[in-house]
């Protein structure tokens, strides 16, 4: 996968399982008051594990809200705007797996 931008954002933790040519996984620790900004990517989708705590991943255009229990998913495809935090600013970790094509982290706020 080429990677032309990750965007820049403090986590607690940040954990690469897997960067290959079509794929990449990653493990993300977000702590109490933390968050994923807003942004979106022109090719590749998100799709959202929930780990630990309650994930809470927010699109623009379709607005919509998942909120994520420990095991449950979410996909955001290209083009949609999106953040993750954990529910009410509390701590979260999730598994986030990004498939085929350029990523580029495009802000969106």
């Amino acid at each position: 996968m080429e990677v032309r931008n990750r965007g820049s954002y403090d986590l607690e933790k940040r954990e690469l399982v897997a960067d290959g040519k079509d794929l990449r996984v990653q493990v993300l620790t977000v702590a109490a008051g933390q968050r994923v900004p807003w942004h979106k990517h022109s090719e590749v989708t998100d799709s959202f594990v929930c780990l630990e705590g309650v994930t809470v991943v927010e699109t623009r255009l379709p607005n919509q809200s998942a909120v994520l229990a420990p095991g449950e998913r979410f996909a955001v495809g290209p083009g949609i705007a999106h953040m993750v935090q954990g529910r009410d600013g509390s701590r979260c970790k999730f598994m986030i797996i990004q498939g085929v094509g350029v990523y580029d982290f495009i802000p969106t706020e």
